[in-house]
């Protein structure tokens, strides 16, 4: 009954955790939360191996911290003149880039140089590989009126999911950028980013909703323009959730919002970077930069801290948004995002692992080998999750890690509360009553016999010394007859709670017989063994026994110390030996040992 008693409860509390989290959404939010962390290790257990290599064409002109301040002491504003973008990517084009960037976005004329739009706008009239940024956002109505957008801008977008796009992102405004440039070229794409619920940048939109149309991200057209991909604008969904671009020449694992999770390459700094500045100098003539920019894919981006364009991504907390970009660039042309597994496969990894944690319990008697057991599994899906990731099999697959080992666990619990906690509970409580005195605690007498049986067969198998001590509280029949048979009861428990805790964890104490205890010492020789009971012969007159009736008394031991082999090799043997030692201490008067 109070096993039943017990396993139900416990079920209960654990069953009534569970619903009180799901029904707030904690429960489930800590597991994600969980699993996005062992997402983030393993990026940077990946990033810390070197096992992947970003791409060396990619390169960014930084905006950095020094290019800031220079751009400052030379032109007195920020933002950098339009103009000097336009001279600068007249320098690079010079040396036929594959692509140049722009993670910048060129809104409204400026006042102090609106004359020098044009020669930006120019620029984007000449060169067919130059691309420029904007984003949607959801700014009311009364700060910033909603425009349209030019239809070359956007998307073909095929559903074939069998349910309505609502999980992509949308938004209902948009910051335009200059008209000039909208009419120059269709080289613009979006630069929203998407994080996390803990602000942790991990994915990338493939493209956003906005007035009922899709437009695709910067990167997505960088990076398919690096491909000669750029001039397919036709997508499609597919059940499955995959999105296709142009009849399967690329396929994207998108998630549930339409986005894609990054693959990441380094912390911050591991695209290489060349500060602005440096470039203002080249194309005006003052220096030479001495800089190859053939067949690269050029990105214009701010990685100063004070122009506030900083993410938090997996593997770095300061993550110029720059880099991002680069990074999804670097993703479609290695073909490298990541992409989660179904949930089928999760809950078959769950159930594998549950299973596999309730037959080590089952069928492993140990339990310290039952649980190591089981870690050992655990550390190998550990490991396996982690090179699916590297991409061990040619795909970068997230298969989950938290769910799976927390159902584990929990089995692991329940099968040890099953056989150890519940089933051993009766046995247990059978066989200390079988080889325990009840008065004293010790083992009992039949529990020495087996014990000197066993053990006297493993001295003489392995050729190990064995010891043995029989000792007798001293007048102690005289002492029952004083003082009452209750304080004899309390010298015994009191005499017997201080052998066992002046004697090695190794050794047995028993009680023998009426006021009579005995000690077996394993691996003990003779002179040891003397010296063992010479301290715990000293020790217990040392100290006054408390009787009944708050009196207190002075009691000695007498203690007789035999050793197997030179005394015998037969357990009877052995104890007669002790048992005659401890007759000549007590002939010898008392309180000592022989």
């Amino acid at each position: 009954m109070l096993k039943k008693i017990l396993y139900t409860l416990w079920i209960c509390i654990f069953a009534v955790l569970v619903v009180l989290g799901l029904k707030n959404g904690s429960f489930i939010t800590f597991i994600n939360s969980m699993e996005a962390r062992t997402f983030d290790i393993r990026q940077k257990i990946l990033v810390n191996s070197g096992e992947r290599k970003h791409n060396k064409d990619i390169v960014i002109v930084a905006i950095d911290d020094a290019s800031y301040e220079y751009i400052l002491d030379k032109y007195g504003e920020w933002p950098l003149r339009r103009d000097v973008y336009a001279k600068i990517v007249d320098y690079i084009e010079a040396q036929s880039p594959k692509i140049i960037a722009f993670d910048l976005m060129f809104v409204k004329s400026m006042k102090s140089s609106s004359s020098q739009d044009e020669e930006l706008v120019n620029v984007f009239k000449k060169y067919a590989n130059v691309y420029t940024a904007m984003n949607i956002d959801d700014q009311p109505q009364d700060v910033r009126k909603s425009v349209a957008l030019p239809d070359k801008l956007a998307i073909n977008l095929e559903n074939n999911s069998g349910r309505e796009l609502v999980d992509y992102l949308e938004y209902s405004n948009c910051r335009v950028i200059l008209q000039e440039i909208l009419d120059a070229t269709s080289n613009i794409g979006l630069i929203n980013v998407s994080r996390s619920d803990d602000g942790v940048l991990r994915k990338m939109p493939l493209f956003l909703r906005y007035q009922g149309k899709y437009y695709p991200q910067l990167g997505l057209k960088v990076g398919l323009d690096y491909l000669g991909l750029s001039k397919e604008n036709n997508y499609s969904v597919a059940k499955d959730g995959k999105v296709y671009l142009e009849n399967g020449k690329r396929v994207f694992y998108a998630d549930s919002d339409g986005g894609v999770i990054l693959n990441w390459y380094g912390p911050a700094g591991t695209f290489e970077n060349i500060p602005i500045y440096k470039l203002i100098k080249a194309a005006n003539g003052e220096e030479n930069l001495n800089y190859d920019f053939r067949n690269k894919v050029v990105y214009f981006g701010a990685t100063a801290a004070s122009l506030f364009d900083i993410k938090t991504v997996p593997v770095d907390k300061v993550y110029p948004g720059v880099e991002v970009q680069t990074t999804y660039v670097n993703n479609i042309i290695d073909d490298s995002f990541i992409h989660k597994c179904p949930e089928w496969v999760n809950i078959i990894s769950g159930l594998l692992l549950a299973v596999l944690t309730v037959l080590c319990v089952v069928y492993i008697s140990s339990l310290p080998v039952a649980a190591g057991s089981c870690v050992t599994i655990y550390a190998l899906y550990i490991m396996f999750a982690y090179e699916m990731m590297a991409g061990l099999f040619g795909s970068y697959l997230w298969i989950k890690i938290v769910a799976p080992l927390f159902f584990a666990i929990f089995m692991f619990i329940a099968a040890v509360i099953v056989k150890y906690l519940i089933k051993s509970r009766d046995f247990d409580y059978q066989y200390k009553l079988a080889t325990t005195d009840g008065l004293t605690e010790l083992y009992n007498h039949r529990y020495f016999q087996e014990q000197m049986q066993q053990l006297t067969s493993h001295a003489s198998r392995y050729n190990v010394p064995l010891s043995l001590i029989i000792i007798d509280i001293d007048y102690f029949k005289k002492f029952n007859d004083t003082y009452g048979h209750q304080s004899g009861d309390a010298v015994l428990r009191q005499v017997a709670l201080e052998l066992k805790k002046n004697v090695r964890a190794s050794d047995i104490v028993c009680r023998y017989g009426g006021e009579e205890m005995s000690i077996i010492l394993p691996n003990t020789g003779y002179e040891e063994a003397v010296a063992i009971a010479n301290k715990l012969c000293k020790i217990i007159s040392s100290k006054k026994c408390k009787l009944s009736n708050n009196r207190e008394s002075n009691v000695t031991i007498s203690l007789g110390v035999s050793s197997f082999g030179a005394d015998g090799v037969e357990p009877a043997q052995v104890i007669e030996a002790a048992d005659k030692r401890l007759y000549n201490a007590k002939e010898n008067g008392r309180n000592r040992v022989n």
